[in-house]
């Protein structure tokens, strides 16, 4: 599976992007695919994850109700509608793909991360 990561960009805090993944290669329905983020300085760390089997979408507790995942199969695309954002939350944002029901670990499939910067 191949992942293309897009949406990123500067950003005034409580502003908003959408963050999109498109997959080739391998059809999206039968993986858990997730977002995560890096900091400059810091390591890579989860933001949200939706699981192949459906269901609601599990978050980090520093983006609940300000993020929301989504995924259309058809499209093999998942988007992340970031909210709100606060200066925290700049980083490299990465799209990732899983086989399991996990979803904080797992991934196999990496995209190339897109570049989220938030002034304050």
């Amino acid at each position: 599976v191949q992942l293309q990561a897009s949406g990123g960009g500067l950003v005034q805090a409580g502003g908003s992007l959408r963050l999109s993944c498109a997959a080739s290669g391998r059809t999206i329905s039968t993986y858990t695919m997730g977002w995560f983020r890096q900091a400059p300085g810091k390591e890579r760390e989860f933001v949200a994850a939706i699981r192949w089997s459906g269901g609601s979408a599990a978050y980090a507790d520093s983006v609940k109700g300000r993020f929301a995942m989504s995924r259309d199969n058809a499209k093999n695309t998942v988007f992340l509608q970031m909210d709100s954002l606060k200066p925290e939350d700049t980083a490299v944002y990465y799209c990732a793909a899983a086989p399991g029901q996990a979803v904080t670990s797992g991934y196999v499939y990496w995209g190339q991360g897109t570049l989220v910067t938030v002034s304050s």
